[in-house]
């Protein structure tokens, strides 16, 4: 097993990799930027080195800084957790050249996967079904209209080498194609450094399920079921589930079955994710891979009882997985939803300041995975993603009794959270019912910004008539300000100057 592991990120990851390093007795390293001197996750590690100024380019982003400073401190690998580096094939490579030990998949494989046109090409000859559309990038408008009117409108423009929904637009007409080629072109270039784009049939009212797929370096594949991603805010995950109440049995055989062969099509090794499109009919199509670990990794981990950080520094350190297909079963129900700094209310902008009160929801059955504490400065460099909550219970309902419960209990003051708005998502019927699809949240967003919190429940109007008699209680003594905050339900920090 590995001495010492360089930790290529920040945040709630950064810490997830740090506790994981610990019980396995392996050293942490962490870097750390100017705006993060003073982060969890810099606190929490064995090491902690600056690494240069907030904008991700001179830090996070710095591959000669990150790979020099490896070598300086002797590490004998680096994890780059999501984001950043970890779909990044040339840092990879330079990894691997130094004789640095990469936490992930090979290079080759990353840059296999990396161009969607490369990767649906390789997945068509590999027997895995893709979405109907173009495997080659198109070059002209007049080849793209050509191929958009043989694939049959309504069909979206897709970059090549994007993700995250940018470079992405729908289109009902070859009246709309110029315009909307030009423009995703131009947007694909300037996010991904390429103006290859694609075309693909639309599929109407799908939903996003993605299967984790781990394998190691002697050959062995497994899967750990499947996740439900399909509620998404403009192409962005919100709320994730392990398993899925809309996959049963034979469909869960047949689409774990393709995500190990699109694994082994690239020669895939460490954990992965194979994210596809499922119609209401249950016909699946390959949508990504995604090289690394996901922000969703723990619904896996709770229903699975695979801890996925420790088997990816196992697997990169030569060793075989720890588990065999057949040892594996799904236990219970998973959700999580994403905590963010943001305003729903304002076009979810977000909301930047310093955690004045951070207390976190407990109990059975809970966990959190955040890089914050009270006193973290949220600031404008990075995502505004606060924290992960995650609820398991023997059953979904239950689960979601959970996670209602828990986002509740979540105390929070000094910026604007979208918790209100995520009790509102788990509230809504479609959502109960699972029939929900990647565009509940677009279709049922006034709905979804309505206050439903419980109006009429006595005992939050009882607890909210408490927390005012302490509030009343304290003034004076806060500088100004209420202690305590709950964006869970309709309180928030209240100013008393």
């Amino acid at each position: 097993m590995f001495d010492k592991i360089l930790i290529a990120n920040r945040g709630e990851i950064a810490v997830r990799i740090i506790r994981a390093c610990r019980e396995l007795g392996i050293k942490s390293a962490s870097v750390y930027s100017s705006a993060d001197k003073t982060s969890l996750h810099a606190r929490l590690s064995d090491e902690a080195y600056f690494i240069g100024e907030p904008v991700v380019s001179e830090s996070y982003l710095n591959k000669n800084k990150i790979i020099e400073l490896a070598k300086k401190i002797k590490v004998d690998a680096i994890h780059p957790g999501y984001g950043f580096f970890s779909e990044n094939a040339d840092f990879i490579k330079a990894v691997e050249d130094e004789g640095i030990v990469f936490i992930g998949p090979s290079s080759n494989s990353v840059k296999l996967m990396g161009s969607k046109t490369a990767a649906r090409e390789l997945m068509k000859k590999n027997g895995v079904p893709i979405v109907p559309g173009t495997t080659k990038p198109v070059l002209s408008i007049e080849e793209g209209i050509k191929s958009a009117e043989k694939i049959g409108y309504p069909v979206l423009l897709k970059a090549s080498e994007g993700g995250g929904g940018k470079g992405m637009r729908k289109i009902f007409s070859s009246a709309e194609f110029q315009n909307a080629f030009e423009a995703t072109q131009r947007e694909s270039l300037k996010a991904f450094g390429s103006s290859n784009i694609y075309i693909e049939k639309f599929i109407e009212h799908p939903k996003h399920i993605e299967v984790q797929i781990i394998a190691d370096k002697h050959g062995n594949y497994a899967h750990l079921f499947e996740r439900e991603c399909s509620v998404q805010r403009r192409h962005q995950k919100i709320i994730e589930e392990a398993s899925s109440s809309f996959v049963d049995d034979n469909t869960r055989e047949k689409i774990t079955e393709a995500a190990i062969n699109a694994a082994k099509a690239c020669g895939y090794f460490n954990a992965g994710t194979i994210e596809m499109l499922m119609d209401k009919e249950k016909n699946f199509y390959f949508l990504e891979m995604n090289t690394r670990l996901q922000v969703e990794h723990p619904v896996t981990e709770l229903v699975s009882g695979v801890d996925l950080v420790k088997e990816q520094i196992s697997i990169a350190a030569g060793n075989k997985l720890s588990f065999k297909q057949k040892d594996l079963k799904i236990h219970g129900h998973a959700i999580e939803c994403r905590i963010y700094a943001e305003d729903p209310e304002n076009n979810f902008l977000p909301s930047t300041g310093t955690l004045k009160e951070f207390s976190l929801p407990g109990g059975p059955g809970v966990r959190v995975d955040s890089g914050f504490d009270s006193g973290s400065e949220i600031s404008i460099y990075y995502d505004p993603m606060i924290a992960k909550l995650v609820c398991w219970s023997k059953d979904r309902q239950s689960a979601v009794d959970r996670m209602q419960r828990a986002l509740s209990e979540f105390q929070i003051s000094g910026v604007t959270t979208n918790i209100p708005f995520l009790k509102n998502i788990l509230a809504h019927d479609k959502f109960l019912d699972g029939s929900f699809d990647i565009n509940f949240v677009e279709s049922e967003i006034e709905s979804l910004l309505t206050d439903r919190n419980h109006n009429d429940d006595e005992e939050i109007k009882n607890a909210a008539a408490a927390l005012a008699a302490i509030m009343k209680a304290n003034r004076g003594n806060n500088n100004g300000h209420s202690k305590f905050a709950v964006n869970g339900n309709k309180w928030t920090e209240q100013s008393y100057e």
